[in-house]
């Protein structure tokens, strides 16, 4: 029996998503409550439970990709989809990376005295139910649950079709941990339709945040299909800026990583832009370490000037290709190189190679984006690198949180205030009580 509770009860009674939804706020309410020690306990128990699963786990995942391959999946949703098992270890270990992290709930952010007796504190708090949209990518589901029972927070999980065996074999295990601490495992559900994606996205009443993962149109798709607020991001258009100061071999080694380490990641590069005054040697020397990696390229005419290869087109500039491509432009300057990233890149990760301090400076002030770096890789643009032990996706909007999302963006905060009978009476009119407004932490 599938383990998905949009269309089955343990008993095997079917019941409404809006139920279903229901539930996962009632049990989130009471995951919101437990102590630290407790949430810790719970993710060991998963990550346990995990690793006595996981060759149940890589099988269904098995299945899952030979079904896909026979289907014609692109080359970029396979390598996504596919979980083995060093993929698989990486996700268990970080399960116990968020055990290890501080609580984010329950921190007081501000202990003020208003007035003698009455004392406002702002706390934080889970958000409630998060909605998880997400193509392919099976160990999504685990980092994503890990940093939701830490952060107090049910989630309803909705995989791809292509990888509804890894999923269940995935949300089977996570919920046999719950159970053998005594937490509910409604906190954590499982959707495998289509029909229930778009029933979850009218779920305003239950569902506190939606978070897609997955390919630009179908993360525009959810944006423009709900009222929920939505955490995400489109595109994952990325730079690599190699400055006229640059050091070209340091360059040419992170060109390299930056593009084929992972070239179906979002924060791979898609572009790459060269200053002239370096363009020949730097290109005449990277077009052969990209070219062993399998990499194509495609150029502007001025790189063609130096490079045989293919013309690029307009289209190039902001295409995200998610695949072994690689558009190359040459640049006059940093000033140039800052405005074609600023046009066409997607405000996710930004990155320029350089010796040059002050160049770099001014590329990290004036580049639009959740990262700007600095002679690195822009693949280190991940929750589990920045030492968050996972995220639930990667934020491109402006206001916070930005970038790899960890426990931090999923609480918010609720202001408490303590009086004795206080009324605002008193501090108003031509006897106004002024207030203490001090602090006291």
């Amino acid at each position: 029996m599938s383990i998905s509770s949009a269309t089955q009860s343990s008993s095997g009674v079917a019941r409404s998503l809006v139920d279903l939804a229901q539930q996962t706020r009632d049990h989130a309410r009471l995951l919101a409550t437990l102590p630290t020690a407790k949430k810790n306990e719970a993710l060991e128990a998963i990550a346990q439970s995990l690793e006595v699963a996981a060759p149940e786990i890589l099988a269904a995942n098995a299945t899952d990709c030979q079904t896909a391959e026979a289907e014609g999946i692109s080359q970029a949703l396979y390598a996504r989809l596919k979980l083995d098992e060093t993929k698989l270890k990486g996700a268990i270990a970080g399960v116990r990376d968020v055990a290890r992290l501080p609580d984010p709930v329950g921190v007081v952010q501000i202990h003020r005295e208003l007035d003698q007796g009455l004392v406002l504190k702002r706390i934080t708090c889970p958000l409630g139910v998060l909605g998880v949209i997400f193509e392919a990518r099976p160990d999504a589901v685990v980092q994503i649950s890990s940093l939701a029972i830490k952060s107090g927070n049910g989630v309803i999980l909705k995989g791809g079709k292509e990888a509804l065996h890894s999923c269940e074999a995935l949300v089977g295990a996570i919920r046999r941990g719950l159970a053998e601490v005594g937490i509910a495992s409604p906190v954590v559900q499982l959707l495998t339709t289509r029909e229930e994606t778009l029933e979850l996205l009218k779920l305003d009443p239950y569902v506190d945040l939606i978070i897609p993962r997955g390919s630009n149109s179908f993360v525009r798709f959810v944006q423009q299909n709900t009222h929920i607020p939505v955490l995400g991001h489109a595109d994952g258009i990325c730079h690599l800026y190699v400055d006229k100061a640059a050091d070209v071999q340091k360059a040419i080694k992170i060109a390299v990583d930056a593009k084929t380490q992972y070239p179906a990641a979002c924060n791979a590069i898609e572009t790459l832009l060269v200053h002239q005054a370096i363009a020949s040697e730097f290109l005449l020397e990277g077009v052969v370490a990209l070219q062993l990696r399998n990499v194509r390229l495609l150029g502007d005419e001025r790189t063609r000037e130096i490079l045989n290869i293919p013309a690029a087109t307009e289209a190039d500039w902001s295409t995200e290709y998610s695949d072994l491509v690689l558009a190359v432009k040459v640049v006059d300057s940093l000033e140039q190189a800052i405005a074609h990233i600023n046009t066409y890149g997607s405000r996710h990760t930004e990155a320029i190679a350089t010796e040059d301090p002050q160049a770099a400076a001014i590329f990290m002030a004036q580049v639009d984006a959740a990262g700007v770096y600095h002679n690195c890789s822009t693949r280190f643009a991940d929750g589990f690198r920045y030492g968050f032990g996972a995220e639930v996706g990667i934020s491109t909007q402006k206001m916070p949180p930005r970038g790899p999302v960890g426990l931090e963006g999923l609480v918010t905060y609720k202001y408490h205030l303590v009086g004795n009978g206080h009324i605002a009476a008193t501090y108003s009119g031509s006897q106004a009580k002024p207030f203490t407004h001090r602090d006291l932490c």
